[in-house]
């Protein structure tokens, strides 16, 4: 007990310890943290201004863009913050809070992917009752379980992991407050707690897996059976989109927190952390954008309002 130390504040792993380079770690950040928002909140506005996008499937695509906007806003903005000004600390409620929000927007991803999946194999196995089955109070329902989910899976772990007694050190290896890394900085054995949380949320993200494996063999299984080519093309332009973000989500986590956790910093973490926090939101719409017809669609008829709008405007000033 006499090691133990009453923990304020925790440092940050930094990018580098040359100005320069924090500089240009700095502006890495901000770009992909603008585009980030710019691409989900096209998403967003566009989902919700066209009102043929009104539909369940773009419904859920709404709440992972905040989902997405919500992940990438909880790590990146302090870690530029922090490389501008040259700091590396987070004070503990900070962490607490960085710690609890991402754990949700994760858990909530995850859901929601699962629900996406679910909602394709409506829409393509069972097109008749779709209508029945995906209804606006059905989709909700689906929608706030799986809000609930993150915020039942955040509350375990940043609960389990702040509880421990922290006295090794007060240094993370990563440039947010990571739940292995803190893990790392605990001086108690109840720490099996925690380990016991993430052994159950990997559990439960193998079964969400497991659901979109067997849903997408359903879809596949039904596609091939139909006829024409054009109902092939847009059964996939709909189905290829979310595979992709499943995927990516998936790989990045399992990469970020299924590898050993190191004792001393190493770039591999770093790399691991920005593939999971950053790669996703930045890459979601434009992958949803590229591949979906009615997003495009959509896309083009909002630049040309824009468009008209200005000329409006240039010709009302002039």
């Amino acid at each position: 007990m006499s090691n133990q130390t009453t923990v304020t504040a925790f440092l940050l792993l930094g990018f580098s310890d040359i100005w320069e380079l924090q500089i240009v770690h700095f502006v890495i950040f901000l770009a992909a943290y603008l585009a980030a928002l710019m691409g989900n909140l096209l998403i967003i506005t566009i989902v919700t201004l066209n009102y043929e996008l009104h539909s369940p499937m773009f419904f859920f695509l709404i709440n992972l863009s905040i989902v997405d906007l919500g992940s990438v806003s909880v790590t990146v903005p302090k870690s530029m913050s922090n490389s501008l000004l040259n700091i590396r600390s987070i004070s503990y409620s900070g962490c607490v809070a960085q710690v609890f929000c991402l754990f949700c927007f994760l858990g909530a991803n995850l859901s929601l992917l699962t629900v996406m999946a679910y909602d394709r194999y409506i829409a393509i196995c069972k097109p008749l009752h779709y209508g029945i089955i995906m209804n606006r109070r059905a989709c909700i329902q689906m929608a706030a379980c799986a809000w609930a989910a993150g915020a039942i899976n955040s509350a375990l772990h940043a609960g389990n992991t702040f509880s421990l007694p922290f006295c090794h050190s007060n240094t993370i290896n990563q440039f947010f407050c990571e739940v292995p890394q803190l893990l790392k900085l605990s001086c108690s054995d109840t720490y099996r707690r925690e380990l016991a949380a993430i052994v159950l949320s990997i559990f439960l993200a193998l079964g969400c897996f497991v659901f979109i494996v067997v849903s997408y063999v359903h879809i596949f299984t039904a596609v091939w059976r139909i006829p024409s080519e054009q109902g092939h093309q847009k059964a996939f332009s709909t189905c290829i989109p979310h595979l992709i973000v499943v995927s990516l989500f998936l790989s990045t986590a399992s990469i970020a927190y299924l590898k050993p956790v190191s004792d001393s910093p190493s770039p591999l973490d770093l790399l691991a952390a920005v593939l999971y926090c950053v790669v996703p939101p930045l890459m979601n719409p434009v992958i949803y954008s590229m591949r979906n017809k009615e997003i495009q669609a959509a896309l083009k008829q909002l630049l040309h309002r824009l468009i008209r709008s200005t000329n409006n405007m240039s010709i009302f000033l002039s």
